[in-house]
């Protein structure tokens, strides 16, 4: 066996160049490392096992040891291309190699074939990875659909050079480890023995004694991967690992990166960390620097992705359909929550997938369940409302969705589609603004059952609103009496629960409904408070509403020309609305009323609500 590079000639009837390839995915909007994260996460779910509870996936930040460096040498400077064709030499020569390596486990590892000319089988996963270039998918409901994700391995590495070490079936159900060397840098003229040719700027590092670069196998595959310090794989264990040689970092270190990926899988992944009904993620997601575990921040406590996780949960709850009325065509199903939330700080995660201080956005994935991108819907009216929404795509649309990505998979392009397929994306976007219109008015929370108020999501975090907020404080105070008071302010939680009767004397008990909440109505911010009239007949229902002063208690002489709470109306589930100050309500119907309160700019305003019965009166 000659273990050595290969660098690859123009055949007489032409390839593609290094330079083409390497150009495929464009010009992207996201950061390379965003990339991929995105595209190996994509390659690796494509390649799930049926028999496994689910894929590993990691990201590891390390550097070649001492004493390792000197294999990394000998193994990989044999026949290496000269630096001015690619820069493997003169990165071998420094002292500090560092590495990014994306694994897998859990998943077929890259098997079939090693020859881009063998017949195969369904499974050619080694030549459209290691050989072919812009194959289609050939996964059912998969992520990727161009083939060309691979190429930012390449782009990452400022030798253009990756390693490939993998685990797989070898087509008669045993287990074989394979292991290669790829580069892709640039095309150019170079000697072959005494004559120049043309070369592509492919090259490939492996056994070369047949005159084809072909992977190192089995022990000695294992002996070579031991050498130079790659992770073994277990006896039954199945994967692969793509290693990343001198990956560019930007401006950061190897911690900062470290952190940013991580912050970066849940961003771009939470979909596939959550845990299904097996109680297990589909994916289990982890990053390292240097060996030290990196904390992947969990989505479900995270803000803001815990909204997004929120609508998704209200998605699979139901939702809303959202469909193309001609050519009549189910597009998908939308999510959406809304919220009370404090101003986000912006993370640089974050901002790479276009959120900033605030949550207005709609998550887009196919069925695959891989976030496409984050959609920016219409800014809420004010500073304290946030909503986020999820819409999926429908199986049977997912081809459609999937010809209207670019090759990085971030976007769906209504252009570049023929009709009837343009109109269907381009009305699944208008479906999507016509249902963020419906939850910015009052009552389009319950439109259809696709959105909720997701306090929870919030609560923690209203302390910080008080102080210096032209509007209102956060969480819920009732006060110290139960059953007298219902107020927002800064600096307690609500302390009733759902159904909660809290008279306030002999006459006809008010069931709360839930925590008051702030809303919009007519292009304001008003605080809502649901309730219900337990006992029948009619009742003539007054919401009490004034400001409490810091003790506690009401506010009885306010300045002159101070700013006051203003009772605007009652509305029911249906659509009804009173103006009346006091009007007649019936009862013990089961209706859920709301009053709709402004309140007064930076206090705490009280809203008490009281009812007389007709026998009362």
């Amino acid at each position: 066996m000659t273990t050595a590079w290969l660098s690859q000639t123009f055949p007489p009837e032409g390839a593609s160049a290094a330079e083409g390839i390497r150009n495929q995915l464009g010009r992207p909007e996201l950061d390379l490392l965003t990339i991929l994260v995105r595209e190996a996460a994509q390659n690796s779910w494509d390649a799930r096992r049926n028999d496994v509870p689910g894929v590993d996936f990691r990201l590891s930040i390390g550097s070649v040891s001492a004493a390792h460096l000197s294999a990394w040498r000998d193994l990989l400077l044999r026949n290496a291309p000269i630096d001015g064709h690619l820069p493997l030499r003169r990165i071998l020569r420094r002292s500090d190699i560092r590495t990014l390596t994306v694994s897998d486990r859990g998943t077929s590892g890259l098997g079939g074939p090693t020859r881009a000319d063998a017949l195969h089988s369904s499974n050619h996963d080694f030549i459209s990875f290691v050989r072919n270039i812009g194959e289609p998918r050939d996964k059912e409901l998969g992520g990727g659909t161009y083939g060309f994700g691979k190429g930012i391995f390449y782009l990452l590495s400022t030798a253009g050079t990756v390693l490939l070490h993998t685990r797989c079936d070898d087509g008669s159900g045993r287990l074989q480890t394979r292991l290669i060397g790829c580069a892709l840098w640039k095309s150019y003229i170079g000697k072959d023995g005494a004559d120049e040719r043309r070369y592509t700027g492919r090259h490939w590092w492996g056994d070369v004694s047949d005159g084809i670069a072909e992977p190192l196998v089995g022990d000695s595959a294992a002996e070579a991967a031991r050498r130079l310090g790659l992770e073994s794989f277990e006896d039954d264990e199945t994967g692969t690992d793509v290693v990343v040689l001198d990956p560019i970092l930007d401006d950061r270190d190897s911690l900062q990166t470290a952190e940013y990926l991580a912050e970066t899988v849940s961003w771009h992944l939470w979909p596939k960390m959550l845990a299904r009904s097996n109680g297990r993620p589909a994916m289990r997601f982890s990053v390292r620097c240097d060996g030290v575990d990196v904390p992947v921040p969990d989505p479900e406590s995270t803000r803001p992705l815990d909204l997004f996780v929120a609508a998704y949960r209200r998605l699979q709850e139901g939702g809303r359909d959202l469909e193309c009325r001609s050519p009549k065509k189910l597009l998908g199903r939308l999510g959406l929550v809304k919220t009370v939330a404090p101003a986000l700080t912006p993370t640089a995660a974050g901002l790479t997938a276009g959120v900033d201080t605030l949550v207005h956005h709609v998550c887009l994935m196919r069925p695959a369940e891989l976030v496409v991108t984050y959609h920016r819907g219409p800014k809420p009216p004010s500073e304290l409302l946030a909503y986020a929404g999820v819409f999926r795509a429908d199986q049977a649309m997912d081809e459609v969705y999937a010809r209207a990505e670019p090759p990085t998979h971030d976007g769906w392009n209504p252009q570049s589609l023929q009709a009837p397929e343009n109109t269907f994306v381009r009305t699944t976007f208008r479906r999507i603004q016509e249902a963020l219109d419906g939850l910015l008015e009052l009552g389009g929370t319950s439109r259809g059952g696709t959105a909720a108020l997701a306090l929870g999501a919030a609560s923690s975090h209203f302390a910080s609103l008080v102080v210096g907020v032209d509007g209102l404080g956060g969480a819920t105070d009732f006060g110290s009496s139960p059953g007298s008071r219902n107020g927002f302010d800064g600096n307690k939680r609500g302390r009733h629960k759902k159904g909660d009767s809290r008279p306030g004397s002999a006459r006809s008990s008010i069931e709360y409904v839930d925590d008051p909440y702030l809303d919009e109505y007519n292009g304001e911010t008003v605080v809502v408070q649901a309730f219900r009239l337990p006992s029948d007949g009619d009742h003539v229902v007054t919401a009490n509403v004034a400001v409490l002063a810091g003790s506690g208690g009401r506010e009885t002489d306010p300045p002159v020309g101070a700013d006051q709470p203003v009772v605007l109306g009652w509305q029911a589930r249906d659509g009804r609305f009173v103006s009346e100050q006091s009007p007649p309500l019936r009862g013990g119907d089961g209706t859920t009323w709301r009053v709709i309160v402004r309140p007064a700019h930076d206090t705490m305003t009280e809203v008490l609500i009281t009812s007389r019965s007709d026998a009362e009166r």
